[in-house]
């Protein structure tokens, strides 16, 4: 007999029988479905919908999150799953050898660049595919990816002053104009940081913070700290244009991920008009 649970933590429906000895019977035959009852099922795919989660959150493209739904719902005896992924969603139907579903669905709220992140999480995608773990066990190494510690702030503002520097310097601004951008690239991670803090959207975030930059680029100079706001404020420029968003949007396109390209491609140029009008406008007004 063929029960419906209610809806909880993300749970859509579920067409699986109820568990159990007869679930036992039922999915013997398929590995490691054959030691749990469906209950147990539904926080496996839980978990294999947190991995998900976590390669959307920090960057990874929608390609690569799918495949690595399919394969971990694969190595977990589901016989099919069935993965809809897009910028801001992911819903998984997976099933069972007897032609019951189990549906989860999960909304992402917040995304940012962490390739490292990506990295750790494919590690462990990999090794539990190659050698299926325990669901105790599998909920523990979530935990400790989603404890890891994350770079000191400082690591990060000293990595924000030295490519603000570089890079104004290597589109022609003196030694001058290289000091004065990675003193607002100080201002720039500041208002990053504080904007994230906030909870801010995207596009105004990346507005407010390329204007009160532009507006620190314009004080530097006339206070005899370098002498061309446009090659200082091209260092600051290039660490707010979304480049891996858009290029992950290219990407998704290219392997016909259409309807996840384009929504990362809109954002990703949203996001780009925003910081050209937050640095041009506090520029032509200040008249530099």
């Amino acid at each position: 007999m063929k029960n419906k649970m209610p809806e909880s933590n993300g749970i859509l429906h579920t067409t699986a029988p109820a568990s159990g000895p007869a679930v036992e019977a039922v999915y013997g035959s398929s590995g490691i479905t054959g030691q749990y009852g469906v209950e147990d099922m539904n926080r496996f795919l839980s978990s294999i919908m947190d991995i998900g989660e976590l390669l959307l959150m920090h960057g990874a493209e929608v390609g690569r999150v799918e495949d690595t739904i399919r394969r971990l719902c694969g190595a977990y005896g589901f016989v099919r799953s069935d993965v809809f992924t897009i910028t801001s969603s992911i819903v998984v139907t997976a099933m069972f050898p007897d032609g019951s579903t189990l549906t989860q669905t999960r909304r992402i709220r917040e995304r940012d660049t962490d390739l490292g992140k990506v990295e750790k999480v494919n590690a462990l995608s990999r090794r539990i595919c190659a050698s299926p773990i325990g669901l105790e066990d599998f909920r523990r190494e979530l935990s400790r990816l989603n404890q890891a510690k994350k770079p000191p702030v400082w690591l990060d503002l000293v990595m924000y002053m030295m490519i603000s520097a570089s890079l104004s310097i290597f589109f022609g601004g003196t030694w001058m104009d290289g000091l004065a951008a990675s003193l607002s690239g100080i201002v720039l991670f500041a208002m990053i940081s504080g904007s994230a803090a906030l909870k801010l959207n995207g596009i105004i975030q990346s507005m407010v913070c390329s204007a009160v930059t532009a507006i620190s680029v314009l004080l530097l100079v006339r206070s005899g700290i370098g002498a061309h706001p446009d090659k200082i404020t091209i260092g600051n420029i290039m660490l707010v244009i979304p480049g891996i968003q858009l290029t992950n949007s290219l990407r998704d396109m290219i392997s016909g991920d259409m309807i996840s390209g384009l929504l990362n491609m809109s954002e990703a140029l949203l996001k780009a008009i925003a910081v050209a009008m937050g640095f041009a406008i506090v520029l032509l007004v200040g008249g530099a």
